[in-house]
């Protein structure tokens, strides 16, 4: 396989209120829009993508049409702290899991997006010697 791009598509039933989400808190600027379908892509190198498709839209396989459930997505930033910072304490998200450091070796929260999405913002911190074993490369 030649992979040319990757990128997850989010089923969701808050089109809008999600694309504003990622736009005004995640810096995503709209690459296509209508009202069932949003491609959002990250405007500085490297070009990170996500989009969003209503999930009752007829190009979703009728058997999944259904919002999303049970999603993370990991967003690895440089100072994690700061983060919480702008999200939590200044935009007011409420932080589904409070900022802490893990033994396995990241420094994060999470939050929600208005669909349930998980937001689980990451800065990689040493694993401990039981988790460093572990990690392989």
């Amino acid at each position: 396989m030649s992979l040319t791009s990757f990128y997850p598509v989010v089923c969701t039933d808050k089109v809008k209120e999600c694309r504003d989400f990622y736009i005004q808190l995640f810096g995503f600027e709209p690459t296509f829009e209508s009202d069932w379908y949003v491609s959002l892509r990250r405007p500085e190198p490297p070009h990170y993508e996500l989009a969003l498709v209503a999930h009752d839209h007829p190009t979703v396989p009728a058997a999944f049409r259904s919002a999303v459930r049970g999603l993370i997505l990991n967003f690895e930033v440089t100072d994690v702290d700061a983060e919480y910072d702008r999200l939590v304490r200044q935009a007011g998200l409420t932080a589904e899991l409070t900022l802490r450091t893990e033994d396995f070796g990241q420094r994060h929260f999470i939050v929600a997006a208005p669909d349930g999405v998980l937001i689980d913002v990451i800065t990689p911190t040493p694993p401990t010697a039981d988790y460093a074993a572990q990690y392989t490369g």
